[in-house]
């Protein structure tokens, strides 16, 4: 049996919107991809820490923590009837389509369990990826 691969990702833009940082943390708390966008939106940067992150799965198990039930939720309840409908939902235009579509085909190849973790809830590795994301944005890298 392989090995089952967990991360913690979090996402930060202030003010949002703004200059933007995310982060995908190993299980020992330690960050793993940084990234960082000019001008973004919160959400932009938590999907792209889970896009990140699925890309490294590569057909191994990945559990993703996460403190985005949004994003969760585009992924394990919206995104198929959106595709299905040709990438619309009943009202109004689905924002940031372009990493929706992306995170979307990624999950679909991948094998990902999504676990939803309350933020600043005292669960060190999340309040880590959080300051990580905090210190992307600021321009930090590994």
């Amino acid at each position: 049996m392989s090995e089952i691969i967990e991360v913690w990702t979090d996402g930060s833009a202030v003010p949002n919107p703004g200059v933007g940082g995310f982060a995908v943390m190993n299980k020992n708390g330690k960050p793993l991809i940084l990234g960082r966008e000019e001008k973004s939106t919160n959400i932009r940067m938590e999907m792209l820490a889970i896009i990140s992150a699925m890309k490294r799965a590569r057909g191994r198990k990945m559990v993703i923590h996460t403190d985005s039930q949004f994003t969760i939720n585009v992924l394990t309840k919206w995104a198929r009837g959106w595709e299905s409908r040709g990438w619309k939902k009943a009202q109004g235009e689905i924002k940031n389509l372009d990493l929706v579509k992306e995170a979307w085909e990624v999950y679909g190849r991948e094998n990902i369990e999504m676990v939803w973790t309350k933020g600043h809830a005292e669960d060190a590795i999340n309040e880590a990826a959080d300051e990580w994301a905090r210190r992307a944005r600021l321009g930090e890298k590994l």
